[in-house]
Parts: structure tokens; C-alpha cells; sequence
């Protein structure tokens, strides 16, 4: 008798387990996601408001490549990967000098700047929320960065972006005016 259950015990746990709550697992393609802000947004329509999510995503290599994306969609998990797949559409180079920016500048989009200074070893990310995000992904160790004007989380993301795609290191500025480094 004890033997037959046993069996039966060995037999259930053979069989594959389907579990509801366990999402399919997806490949990692070695970029950082980060989920900025979502949004319940409503259109007003005849019978009443619909209901929608908008979410805006932040996606980094942690190597001064970096995208950002905005999904919108009935529901929150549909929504973020629409934001994701848009974010991949949209990724570009940042020059950075080892773990910090080459200089200081200041990003601009909207009613919103953000100022970023480079700060010197082992002082760490000095940024609030969003350019937080969008400077981790990036691969920033070291910076300090101040918001002024609005601080709506998607004109913030695109301010910060602005500021670090405007950034040229010392080498592409001499490349550029044909002299070397170390005359400029």
C-alpha cells in the first residue's frame, strides 16, 4: 500500500506542472529595463471613459547606449512591452568618459533643464527620479545633476537624453578639428 503511493506520488511529480501564475521566461539580450513612470490615461467617449495604461521605459547596456520608449495599451504588462520594443527602436550613442560625462551640460526639452556636472570617483548617481534612471542605464558611476523648471517624468527623461547625446569627449572634438588631443 505504501508502496503504491509512493507511485502515484512519483508519477504527479513527473508530469509537467502548470502553474498560472509563472510568465514565460524571455531571452536576456543584455540590456537594463527600467520602468519609469506608468499612467492610467481615459478617452471620454459616447458610453462613458476608456480606461488605458502609458508607460514609459528607459533601456541601457550600462556602455553609453541607451533608448527610451513610451507604450500605451489596455493593460500594464502589454503596455511595458510596447514601451520596451519602441525604447529598442530608438537607441543611441553616449559619449562618456570611464564612469562619468566628459563635461558639464545641460539638457533641454520643453519647460525642463537638467543641469549635469561630472563628479570625480566614488560620489555616486546625484540625480532625482527619472534622470536617475535614464543615467544608470547609461552606465554613469559618478554625477551630479540638478532639475529645473518641470519635472513631468517623460520631459525629464527626454531633457537628460538631450543633455548626454550632446556630450563629445576630448578625442572626437580633436578628430573633429583635425588636432590632437592633447592641444585642445
Amino acid at each position: 500500500m505504501a508502496e503504491d503511493i509512493k507511485k502515484n506520488k512519483q508519477e504527479r511529480n513527473d508530469k509537467p506542472q502548470k502553474n498560472r501564475k509563472e510568465r514565460p521566461v524571455k531571452i536576456d539580450d543584455g540590456f537594463d529595463k527600467r520602468l519609469v513612470s506608468v499612467r492610467r490615461v481615459s478617452k471620454t467617449v459616447k458610453g462613458g471613459r476608456t480606461m488605458h495604461f502609458s508607460a514609459l521605459v528607459v533601456i541601457g547596456d550600462g556602455k553609453g547606449n541607451i533608448g527610451m520608449g513610451i507604450g500605451k495599451a489596455a493593460e500594464v504588462p502589454n503596455a511595458i512591452d510596447k514601451a520596451t520594443v519602441v525604447a529598442k527602436k530608438n537607441m543611441k550613442k553616449v559619449s562618456l568618459n570611464e564612469n562619468t560625462i566628459p563635461h558639464e551640460t545641460i539638457g533641454k526639452f520643453g519647460a525642463t533643464s537638467v543641469l549635469m556636472m561630472p563628479a570625480e570617483v566614488g560620489h555616486g548617481v546625484i540625480a532625482g527620479g527619472a534622470a536617475r534612471a535614464v543615467l544608470e542605464v547609461a552606465g554613469v558611476k559618478n554625477i551630479v545633476t540638478k532639475i529645473h523648471g518641470s519635472t513631468n517624468r517623460i520631459n525629464v527623461v527626454k531633457a537628460t537624453m538631450n543633455g548626454l547625446l550632446g556630450l563629445k569627449t576630448r578625442e572626437e572634438i580633436a578628430s573633429r578639428r583635425g588636432k590632437k588631443p592633447e592641444e585642445i
